[in-house]
């Protein structure tokens, strides 16, 4: 049976994306800090706790360690970082070392260090390094100077990884706007309706996994549907 470790999983992308995987019959280890949330399946094995926290990034670590086996790692949790006011997230010149580490910890510093703890096991079954990336990470939007150089350096070490390990596969993907909490987030008192599902998305990750071609940086707009992970 195959085991995927998806960091952030009660809701949106990483939500739909265990759900997808449970349904298929893979033994899925996820995360929240409100474990209530995360999706009830006996192929979930859900834990509640901060990613950025070392004891439960053990926690983790320890699940995989039963499990024996890791064929997929997800890094999907992430935070948007600060904000002045209700409505507008600080520019790059207001922002504090504190507001650096709100941002980089949980998006940077958690996937690099829970990479490091389980790419024994990542080896072994020649798996797959999968990390959530954001058009943020090329682009530059007023108020997300540090999300946004946060998901380029996730980018930057997810394929590192890849070219450190040739027995792996490293993708970053951008999965584009999404009707998730996360997006309205993004945009406070705006109507997001018109944005795609993030259950739409899936499938185009599922077909990446399936597909494994060359490590890179993907839209997931882009990827093929032609074929569906087993």
């Amino acid at each position: 049976m195959n085991v995927a470790l998806v960091t952030g999983g009660s809701a949106g992308l990483g939500r739909a994306l265990v759900t997808a995987l449970a349904d298929r019959g893979w033994t899925v280890i996820t995360d929240a800090r409100d474990g209530s949330r995360l999706p009830q399946s006996p192929n979930v094995i859900a834990i509640t706790g901060d990613i950025t926290d070392g004891v439960h990034r053990r926690a983790l670590l320890e699940q995989v360690k039963l499990a024996d086996r890791l064929d997929l790692l997800v890094h999907n949790a992430s935070a948007l970082g600060p904000r002045s006011g209700d409505t507008r997230y600080r520019a790059l010149a207001e922002t504090t070392p504190e507001d650096f580490q709100d941002v980089w910890r949980p998006n940077i510093g958690a996937p690099l260090v829970l990479t490091s703890l389980l790419l024994p096991w990542l080896v072994e079954s020649r798996g797959i390094l999968l990390s959530i990336s954001s058009d943020a990470a090329v682009d530059h939007y007023e108020g997300f100077g540090l999300y946004g150089a946060s998901k380029a350096a996730l980018d930057h070490i997810t394929l590192t990884f890849g070219a450190e390990n040739p027995t792996i596969s490293a993708y970053a993907v951008d999965p584009g706007d999404m009707r998730t909490e996360m997006h309205q987030e993004w945009f406070p008192g705006e109507d997001i309706s018109d944005r795609p599902l993030p259950e739409t998305v899936v499938p185009h990750l599922l077909a990446l996994i399936n597909a494994r071609p060359a490590n890179g940086r993907f839209r997931a707009a882009d990827i093929n549907l032609v074929q569906e992970v087993a």
